[in-house]
C-alpha cells in the first residue's frame, strides 16, 4: 500500500509562569501549557500522527521527558527531526489537526500555525489544516484546565516494494 493513515492526540494542563504556545505561536496568555518541552499540543498531535503513520513508536520514545536535551524543546525542532527521519520513506501528503480548547481565541493564529506546521514537514500550506473547537464546558478543557489537540496525515511510501 503506498498511502498510509495516521493518528495522533496530546492533552497538557495549562499553568501559570509558562508560556502558551500552539502550532509554534507563542500566544499572549496568563497560562501556558505544562510539559518537558513547550508543551505545544498542537504539534506533539502532528509529530504522534506523522510516527503513527510511518510505525515508527510515538514521541514519547523519540524526545523522552527525562531527557535533559529535551527539556523545554521548541516542539517545531521536534516535528522538523521527525521530518527528517521520515523523509527517505514516506511523504507527507497532508495534515489536518483539531485544537481544542475553551480560552483563548485562536482563529487570528491560524494562518501562522499552517505556515510554521507546513514549513517543518517540508509542504504547501494548502495541504494543511488546522481547526479549533471548544469542549462546551464539559471535562478539563472545558473548564479551562487543559488544552488537547488531534492530528490526522496521510503520507505516501517513497518506495512501493
Amino acid at each position: 500500500m503506498p498511502y498510509r493513515v495516521g493518528i495522533g492526540y496530546d492533552i497538557h494542563r495549562l499553568v501559570q509562569g509558562r508560556a502558551l504556545v500552539l502550532g509554534g505561536v507563542t500566544i499572549p496568555f496568563p497560562k501556558g501549557l505544562l510539559g518537558h518541552s513547550d508543551g505545544d499540543v498542537v504539534v506533539h498531535a502532528v509529530c504522534d500522527a506523522l510516527l503513527g503513520a510511518c510505525a515508527l513508536s510515538d514521541i514519547g520514545v523519540l524526545f523522552p521527558d527525562t531527557a535533559a536535551q529535551t527539556k523545554d524543546m521548541y516542539s517545531l525542532n521536534m516535528l522538523g527531526i521527525i521530518r527528517e527521519k521520515i523523509r527517505q520513506d514516506f511523504t507527507v501528503v497532508n495534515i489536518d489537526v483539531n485544537c481544542i480548547c475553551e480560552q483563548p481565541r485562536l482563529g487570528k493564529y491560524r494562518d501562522s500555525m499552517i505556515a510554521n506546521i507546513a514549513g517543518a514537514c517540508m509542504i504547501d500550506p494548502k495541504d494543511v489544516s488546522v481547526k479549533f473547537r471548544t469542549n462546551e464546558g464539559l471535562g478539563e478543557i472545558g473548564t479551562g484546565e487543559a488544552i488537547a489537540a488531534q492530528a490526522v496525515v496521510l503520507v505516501k511510501r517513497t518506495l512501493v516494494l
